[in-house]
């Protein structure tokens, strides 16, 4: 295929398939732009796809984005208002039009960027300039400028019809209430703008809701605003709900009542309450390719909510279920009899071992199309029965989470972990995307995983170890076994060093900041990397998938 573009005339398609490799390899996408005219067209739209997400310290591209206004907009005007000097905004002119390229966006991300970008960009420039400014001499007149470059970048956005494959709109707090509110306003007033957006994710944090002192009708103005916006998709895929505080009954219930029934595949619920939800089920019912439902961390999830699900006509293709709260175990099964089969990842989250007991050797008996198990257990037994569900899901299992340390336990920590190491090698599907283990490991039993498993290729392994004042380290393991028979693509270690007495956390250490370490393994074509960077957040891995 690649040939045939070649000789058909096709170079700048297949240059282009090569750099969208590097999506999220910022550096080398900046390389890119320095090869010639044709890599710089091809990589800028990348560059420029979601640059509020990016890490970075350097946060001019809002300039960029704000010297597209025109002279007589109320941001350009309000700045001599604000003493505020024009070229403070260098760029006049640009070599693309970079708004267009826009696809994610999310507005606690906006908000955080141009927080950052005042702080750090507009009032050093002042000083350098030695201006004398009245703008900033108290905090509300920030939170207004601030306010005012958010409305003006998404007017920017509505005005240059980017076409969106995401919109996150989330709020944090309750502080950030008006910024939310006028993001929701200049989206209801221009539903253009989001009309064919792919994905949708709705989080919403603190709202007034929990602070009275706030005007009561702000809350049910972030539900309809919700609604509304949930009820003008055309084209929507994939579906977000989040909260931990506003209910979202209303949104949810929108579902049966919106243009989306024959495009929404989709749905995820994180932290929601469902409790008094005794409709739900005339949602499902109107959603005709539904392909994936995800649950993590959500309440009552007894048996009014799950007798809604079985009483479906339809398939109820529950691929993710996550729980850390005490269920009834009966209601529980009659949602595995129906929909286990489907289940593709799962964790539990609560210590009550006599029913994370019944709860695994339920998934043993109805799901065996597990990929990512999250285990986390502190009985022995329970171990045993999570051996038996790797080696019954071993054909698709390709990412595992196994966590056995708990808070002032060393003791059980060490016998647990050396349960696990002595036990789980010889398991394991001979190839894993992802292995995370958070042990108290001695070093004996960790070779003998390492003699067991020494066949299995982990593209990424994970090793948090809980370690004493007299724990051997278990580099030379490392470096013996999978280094030098380069088993993995990518590793972390973090050792978490405890006190004996205390068993209090007392510093940790990172292999990722031990560079000429780092260096050896990258001569073995193994890439170390930051723990907490290579640490999967199971609700961020399902919340990005496609």
């Amino acid at each position: 295929m690649s040939c045939s573009k070649i000789f058909s005339g096709n170079l700048p398609e297949l240059i282009y398939e090569i750099i969208k490799c590097f999506r999220n390899d910022f550096s080398t996408l900046h390389s890119c732009i320095l090869v010639n005219r044709l890599w710089c067209r091809l990589a800028i739209p990348l560059l420029w796809e979601d640059p509020f997400s990016i890490p970075t310290k350097n946060y001019n591209f809002i300039e960029i984005y704000l010297c597209t206004l025109n002279d007589d907009d109320d941001f350009k005007s309000k700045l001599s208002e604000y003493d505020i000097k024009n070229h403070l905004f260098p760029y006049n002119n640009t070599l693309f039009n970079y708004p267009i390229f826009i696809k994610y966006l999310n507005t606690w991300k906006i908000i955080s960027s141009i927080e950052k970008w005042v702080s750090n960009v507009i009032l050093r420039k002042l000083m350098t300039e030695k201006w004398p400014t009245n703008y900033f001499t108290d905090s509300r007149s920030e939170f207004n400028f601030i306010r005012l470059t958010n409305k003006s970048l998404f007017k920017i956005f509505i005005e240059n019809e980017v076409n969106l494959n995401t919109l996150e709109i989330e709020t944090i707090s309750y502080i950030y209430h008006d910024y939310f509110q006028d993001v929701l306003n200049l989206i209801l007033q221009n539903s253009n703008f989001i009309h064919n957006t792919k994905n949708l994710k709705l989080h919403v944090g603190d709202t007034p809701f929990y602070y009275p002192f706030r005007d009561k009708n702000e809350n049910n103005m972030i539900k309809k605003s919700l609604c509304q916006i949930i009820n003008s998709q055309k084209n929507l895929k994939k579906i977000l709900f989040s909260s931990n505080s506003l209910p979202l009954y209303q949104s949810i219930l929108s579902l049966d009542n919106y243009n989306c029934s024959d495009t929404l595949n989709t749905i995820i619920f994180y932290c929601i309450n469902f409790k008094n939800m005794t409709t739900l089920n005339k949602a499902f019912e109107q959603l005709n390719v539904l392909e994936s439902v995800h649950i993590f961390y959500c309440y009552t999830l007894n048996i009014d909510f799950i007798q809604q699900i079985i009483n479906l006509s339809r398939p109820f293709k529950l691929k993710s279920l996550f729980i850390d709260e005490i269920l009834q175990i009966e209601p529980l099964k009659l949602l595995l009899e129906k929909s286990g089969h489907y289940l593709e990842n799962c964790g539990f989250g609560f210590s009550y071992d006599t029913l994370k007991r019944q709860i695994l050797e339920l998934i043993i008996k109805y799901c065996s199309n597990i990929k990512f198990f999250d285990f986390y257990g502190f009985e022995n037994q329970i171990i045993y029965l999570a051996f038996n569900l790797i080696v019954s899901i071993k054909q698709n299992l390709n990412y595992l989470s196994i966590n056995v340390c708990e808070t002032f336990q060393l003791v059980d920590d060490i016998e647990r972990s050396s349960l696990i190491l002595r036990n789980l090698g010889q398991i394991l599907p001979s190839k894993l995307e992802y292995l995370s283990l958070i042990l108290h490991i001695n070093a004996s039993d960790f070779e003998i995983f390492l003699k067991n498993s020494q066949n299995i290729f982990i593209k990424k392994l994970l090793i948090n170890n809980k370690m004493r004042k007299d724990s051997e380290n278990i580099l030379s393991y490392i470096k013996e076994y999978i280094m030098k028979e380069k088993r993995v693509t990518y590793l972390a270690i973090m050792d978490s060093f405890y006190n004996n007495s205390t068993e209090i956390l007392t510093k940790s250490k990172d292999l990722y900041y031990l560079k000429d370490e780092v260096k050896e393994f990258k001569s073995h074509d193994i890439k170390v990397q930051a723990y907490y960077d290579l640490f999967i957040k199971v609700y961020e891995f399902i919340k990005e998938m496609n």
